[in-house]
């Protein structure tokens, strides 16, 4: 009798990101640097590459590969200013965008106490991803969000 199999492998959540990066086994070093990334797996492929990799950030995992677009005739990578951020939740805010500068980040947005109730900041890496960095410092309600959000821009309903 075969065994069950989770469709969510252990660990994983149901949203995944899954990067390609050009020189991926010196991102995951970065990761490792910046964010505290724990290496859980590696499969190397043609010519040493990483093929796949895989690293948990806080409670979280991020899978990522290098650029085979040559080696499998694919269109080259896009860089510059991606139409994503990857919002990075942690215990001390300050403590971890010190960390991030430290390993080669540049800010991109800089941290402070926001309107919404986090304390938040975003990181451009080296790569050129950016990564907000956000602690929860207050609840706030519906009403008072919707109250500091037009007083943040200046303007009433």
């Amino acid at each position: 009798m075969a065994n069950k199999v989770s469709p969510i492998p252990p660990g994983f959540h149901s949203l995944t990101v899954h990067m390609n990066v050009d020189g991926a086994a010196k991102y995951v070093d970065f990761l490792k640097a910046a964010f505290g990334a724990e290496e859980k797996h590696r499969s190397l492929g043609p010519g040493g590459k990483i093929m796949h990799a895989t690293v948990k950030i806080g409670d979280s995992l991020l899978m990522l590969a290098d650029d085979f677009s040559k080696e499998f005739g694919m269109p080259p990578f896009v860089t510059g200013n991606f139409p994503f951020v990857i919002n990075l939740y942690v215990e001390d805010a300050d403590a971890a965008w010190a960390k991030a500068l430290a390993a080669g980040c540049e800010v991109k947005f800089p941290i402070a106490d926001q309107f919404w109730g986090d304390r938040y900041g975003q990181v451009k890496d080296p790569a050129g991803f950016v990564w907000a960095i956000s602690s929860a410092i207050e609840q706030v309600s519906p009403e008072e969000l919707e109250a500091r959000q037009a007083k943040a821009f200046g303007g009433g309903h």
